[in-house]
């Protein structure tokens, strides 16, 4: 499932094209995705501007002028291509590192938008069909059950040592475990768990409650990851996404951030940090794949 600076990625992507155009027609070939549409989709964005795309958590969404906001998830295998009517190439906007779909027969949602640019076309691909599509008031979008329970955006200023002491005192729960939580922080996946742990020398086995003080305050090394989480998600995003399972960029050409990987899938690779003499094991943790050097991470 793409992570966070995939989803970045796209709504960068988008964001020229469908920002400020005018949704003159909306096909939704099909009842359902992963969920039903809702009842009168296509009607309720016919004729609306889009005002702006933004993201929250591993959620695009779009916001029309008439205070209705588009919730996209993408899934496993959803992905948004651009035609442009002057043009008779497809732009994939996103980051992925096999080709997303193109099958027209997959082609599940068709925007048809006016812009400055003249027509275009904006069209939701998903062979597995894991990905769907909400909409709902702008003003009710906290209380919405996809949002009400996410914790701080890896991006925001919100996210400090401070807030996550609060999350982490008294938990004996492994680290890994409480940073893959969506209700501590929202949008952090495996992948880049697993490096900010690398990034903070410390082990995804250890007890988040070792972090915090007696007094609830954060330990030496909770600041260090903090600043970890918030450096290899922005390293991430700068480079255009993780360029993982089936991601492409706006230009077609793939990232570069997992080029770069320090422990994910690296696993019996020599540690990438200077002085380290170990080597990359890969653990399971809560069913998933945890990749880590036991000699530097402690």
């Amino acid at each position: 499932m793409p992570e966070l600076p995939e989803v970045e990625t796209v709504r960068r992507g988008l964001a020229p094209v469908m920002e400020g155009a005018l949704i003159t027609r909306a096909e939704v070939r099909r009842a359902d995705l992963r969920f039903p549409f809702p009842p009168d989709f296509a009607h309720r964005i016919e004729n609306r501007r889009i005002l702006a795309l933004s993201r929250r958590a591993k959620y695009l969404l779009i916001e029309l002028d008439n205070d209705d906001v588009v919730i996209a998830h993408l899934g496993m295998s959803g992905s948004f291509r651009v035609v442009e009517a002057a043009s008779t190439d497809a732009e994939t906007p996103g980051d992925f590192h096999h080709p997303r779909g193109k099958d027209e027969r997959h082609d599940h949602v068709v925007l048809h938008l006016l812009s400055d640019r003249g027509p275009v076309q904006v069209i939701y691909n998903d062979p597995r069909r894991f990905g769907f599509m909400d909409i709902g008031p702008r003003e009710t979008l906290a209380s919405h059950a996809f949002f009400r329970q996410l914790g701080e955006e890896p991006t925001g200023n919100r996210l400090d040592a401070a807030y996550l002491a609060g999350r982490f005192a008294d938990k004996a729960q492994p680290l890994k475990s409480t940073l893959l939580d969506q209700r501590v922080i929202a949008g952090l996946g495996n992948i880049y768990v697993c490096e900010a742990l690398w990034r903070a020398r410390l082990s995804p086995l250890k007890a988040s409650g070792k972090l915090v003080d007696a007094k609830g305050r954060p330990r030496a090394p909770l600041v260090v990851l903090t600043e970890a989480i918030r450096a290899v998600i922005a390293d991430a995003i700068a480079a255009g996404g993780s360029s993982l399972r089936d991601h492409i960029q706006t230009d077609g050409s793939l990232g570069y951030f997992q080029h770069t990987f320090a422990v994910y899938d690296r696993e019996g690779k020599p540690c990438a940090r200077p002085g380290c003499d170990g080597t990359i094991a890969r653990i399971t943790q809560a069913g998933r794949s945890t990749f880590h050097c036991a000699s530097c991470q402690v």
